[in-house]
C-alpha cells in the first residue's frame, strides 16, 4: 500500500504538473471521499474563494444541490482585470488578474446570498472591539462568518512582511476554540487561527476593514431558472462590455502591453534590465492556474455552470465549450509564462504547490507549508535581478491575444443564451 507520504508527493507532484488544486488534484490520484467534518462544518474544499464560501455556508444550513459552479454563474459569473504592481524598493513584483464579475468589490457575497434566498447581514466597523465582540456573538449563536482577513497577517499562507496589508480573499469562520477559531480555505482538515491574529488581518485593509456577512434566514430557492437566467446576463453585460478595466478589453490591453516597447507600461520596457520579471511570470502561473491562492481564471468552473444550467433554461453545449476553450488558451499562456522544462521555474511551481497543498492539509501541513514558503520565497529573492531563462515577449503577447480572442468567442456564445 501506498504510505501517506509518498501519496503526499503524488498529489503535490500533479498539482505542479497541472496547476490543479490540492482537492482536485487529490480526487485523480485516489478518487473521490466523504468531506471530513469539524464542530459539525464539513470540509468541502473548493477552487474559488468566494464561491466555495457560499456553496459550503449554504450546504451547512441544509440548501441541497448548489454546486460551487452554480453560485458562480448565479452570483453573476465572470470578469477581467489587470493590474502590474511594482515595490522595487521591497524587490517585489505582482500581477494581480481579476477572474469574477465584480472582481474588485466585497460586495459580490452579500449580493449573491441574495439573490439565492438567504437574507445576507453585513456587519462592518472600524472598531476592532465591536467586529470581534460580532464575530464572537454569531459563532456563540452556531452561525459561520465569512471575514476578509489580510492575507499576509493571517500567517499561514507564510507570505513574508512587506504584503502586510495587500489584501487577501475572503474565508468562512465556522467555530471557536478557546483563544483560536476554526477557518474553512478550501482545506480538507482543520485549519486553526488565533483569535488575536484573525482579529487583526480582519482589521488590516481599509477597503474591507472587519467586514463580516453571515446568512441570517436561508431557504432553498424555489426555481432556479431565473436566477440562472439573470446570471448570465449579468456575465454577458459585464464580461462583455467594453471596460479595459472589468471587461474582455482588459486582456486587449495586456496583450498589447506585453509587447509595446515604447509604452511606459509596456513590458519590453519595466522590464528591460530584467528585474523582477521572474515574479510577474510566476504571478501569471499562480494566478491562472487554480493551484494559486485566488482559485485560478474560473473559466472551467463557469461551463461547469452552463452545464448544469441546461436542464434550467436549454442548451448550453455551444457556450460551455467556449469557455472550455478559452479555459485552455489560459493554461497554455501560464505554461509559457513559466515553462516546467526551465528547472528553476519547475522548483517555484513544486514549492507553490507544496505550500497550497500545506493549507489543503489544515493545522497538519504547518511545518511542510512554513518549509515550502521559505524556500519559495528565497528562491524569488535570488530571481529577482534577472530570470533564469530569456523571455520572448511577442510570444508571451501573442498567448494573450488567443486567450484575448477565445474569451471574445465565448461571450458571443453566452450572448446568444442571454
Amino acid at each position: 500500500m501506498t504510505s501517506g507520504k509518498h501519496l503526499k508527493a503524488r498529489i503535490r507532484a500533479r498539482m505542479a504538473r497541472t496547476g490543479e488544486r490540492y482537492s482536485t488534484a487529490r480526487r485523480h490520484v485516489v478518487g473521490a471521499e466523504p468531506a471530513p467534518t469539524d464542530h459539525g462544518w464539513a470540509l468541502r474544499g473548493g477552487i474559488h474563494p468566494d464561491s466555495a464560501n457560499i456553496a459550503n455556508l449554504l450546504a451547512h444550513a441544509g440548501v441541497p444541490g448548489l454546486s460551487e459552479a452554480t453560485v458562480l454563474g448565479i452570483g453573476g459569473g465572470l470578469g477581467a482585470g489587470y493590474i502590474l504592481w511594482e515595490f522595487k524598493e521591497h524587490r517585489y513584483t505582482n500581477l494581480t488578474l481579476g477572474y469574477r464579475y465584480r472582481w474588485n468589490y466585497i460586495d459580490w457575497t452579500a449580493r449573491t446570498l441574495d439573490r439565492l434566498g438567504a437574507t445576507a447581514h453585513v456587519h462592518a466597523t472600524s472598531g476592532a472591539k465591536g467586529a470581534a465582540a460580532e464575530l464572537s456573538a454569531r459563532l456563540d449563536a452556531g452561525q459561520p462568518a465569512i471575514v476578509w482577513p489580510d492575507r499576509q497577517l493571517i500567517g499561514y499562507w507564510h507570505l513574508p512582511s512587506h504584503i502586510d496589508g495587500f489584501g487577501g480573499h475572503p474565508v468562512v469562520v465556522y467555530a471557536a476554540t478557546g483563544d483560536a477559531v476554526r477557518v474553512d480555505d478550501r482545506n480538507l482538515a482543520p485549519l486553526t487561527v488565533e483569535r488575536s491574529t484573525l482579529d487583526r488581518a480582519r482589521g488590516r485593509v481599509s477597503s474591507y476593514k472587519n467586514n463580516l456577512v453571515v446568512a441570517e434566514t436561508v431557504t432553498a430557492p424555489a426555481d432556479l431558472a431565473p436566477l440562472v437566467r439573470a446570471g448570465i446576463v449579468d456575465c454577458v453585460a459585464h464580461l462583455g462590455g467594453e471596460s479595459a478595466s472589468f471587461a474582455v478589453p482588459a486582456w486587449g490591453k495586456w496583450a498589447r502591453l506585453v509587447a509595446d516597447p515604447r509604452n511606459a507600461k509596456g513590458w519590453p520596457r519595466v522590464f528591460a534590465d530584467g528585474r523582477g520579471l521572474t515574479d510577474a511570470l510566476l504571478s501569471i502561473w499562480e494566478g491562472v492556474e487554480p493551484v494559486g491562492m485566488s482559485g485560478g481564471h474560473l473559466r472551467d468552473l463557469y461551463a461547469d455552470f452552463l452545464d448544469e444550467a441546461a436542464p434550467l433554461v436549454g442548451e448550453t453545449g455551444a457556450a460551455a465549450e467556449a469557455f472550455r476553450e478559452a479555459g485552455r488558451r489560459w493554461h497554455d499562456l501560464a505554461e509559457a509564462a513559466l515553462p516546467a522544462d526551465v528547472p528553476e521555474y519547475q522548483r517555484l511551481r513544486e514549492l507553490t504547490a507544496d505550500l497550497a497543498a500545506g493549507v489543503a492539509a489544515g493545522d497538519d501541513g504547518a511545518t511542510a507549508r512554513a518549509e515550502a514558503a521559505g524556500e519559495l520565497w528565497a528562491l524569488r529573492a535570488d530571481m529577482y535581478e534577472k530570470p533564469p531563462a530569456e523571455v520572448d515577449f511577442a510570444a508571451l503577447a501573442t498567448h494573450v491575444s488567443t486567450v484575448y480572442e477565445a474569451e471574445r468567442d465565448a461571450v458571443e456564445a453566452l450572448r446568444r443564451l442571454a
